[in-house]
């Protein structure tokens, strides 16, 4: 059976105080459970505070971006090498990254084969926008973005792939459990198709735009859907915490067991 993963996505936020109290919050209000990952991904000036408070802990830290190459004269960049010092995971293409600055689906190939190579784990997102929804071309769009951003990958085995419409990223108008099932489904076929069906039913899917406590089991019981990647909500403790409870519970691991 795939895990469950909840990551938390804290974007351009915090401080030290305030990254070092909310990993520590997480850490003491997450009880061990089998099956369920959970991963925080703060900026990367508070990557290695969080890494130190996580420390002995089940929880995975991830970075929020990288670059595709290490020692080169890329200013402000953090290269693939010496990202994996610090994580396991890292978040890849964004829709605020493509949107904000102007990421292709080539730069997101090369920044997943880079992660890859330097032994992290992708998140990987993928997402259309609401125009692209209303025209109907949902899967036209996911389809693209897929093809280009695994291109030359020789297998998704070991990617995380998220399903994060860009209409509901901090919108507060998430998409329906199935609406996420459809689009989730339509990415499993798609792997199974390009590689095969055993592989496609390995890789973790998750969904992604205004997660909150209240609509988490919509989408985890859901079958192909395997947790999500929280932005907002992962700011407050009890809000991330009561997202993965939820979670737990709708895929049936009990909270607290």
């Amino acid at each position: 059976m795939r895990p469950l993963l909840i990551a938390g996505n804290w974007k351009c936020h915090l401080r030290h105080a305030s990254a070092r109290r909310l990993a520590e919050e997480v850490r003491q209000g997450l009880p061990q459970i089998d099956g369920i990952l959970v991963a925080l991904c703060p900026a990367f000036v508070h990557i290695p505070p969080v890494k130190e408070v996580i420390k002995g802990s089940p929880i995975i830290l991830g970075a929020q971006d990288l670059h595709w190459q290490d020692d080169v004269a890329a200013t402000g960049e953090v290269g693939p090498s010496m990202l994996a010092e610090w994580v396991e995971v890292v978040i890849i293409g964004h829709s605020e990254r493509r949107r904000l600055f102007g990421e292709s689906d080539e730069v997101v190939n090369r920044k997943v084969k880079a992660a890859l190579q330097a032994g992290m784990r992708p998140i990987l997102c993928i997402g259309e926008t609401l125009e692209e929804r209303q025209r109907g071309d949902t899967f036209i769009v996911l389809a693209r973005q897929l093809e280009g951003a695994l291109a030359q990958v020789d297998s998704p085995e070991g990617i995380v792939i998220a399903y994060e419409p860009v209409w509901a990223i901090g919108t507060h108008m998430a998409a329906t459990g199935p609406q996420a099932q459809e689009v989730a489904l339509f990415i499993r076929s798609w792997i199974g198709k390009k590689w095969d069906p055993q592989c496609a039913d390995s890789v973790i899917i998750l969904y992604g735009g205004s997660v909150t406590p209240q609509n988490m089991a919509e989408f985890a019981t859901q079958p192909d859907i395997d947790g999500a990647l929280v932005g907002g909500a992962s700011l407050d403790s009890r809000s991330f915490l009561g997202i993965i409870a939820e979670a737990a519970r709708a895929k049936g691991k009990p909270w607290g067991s």
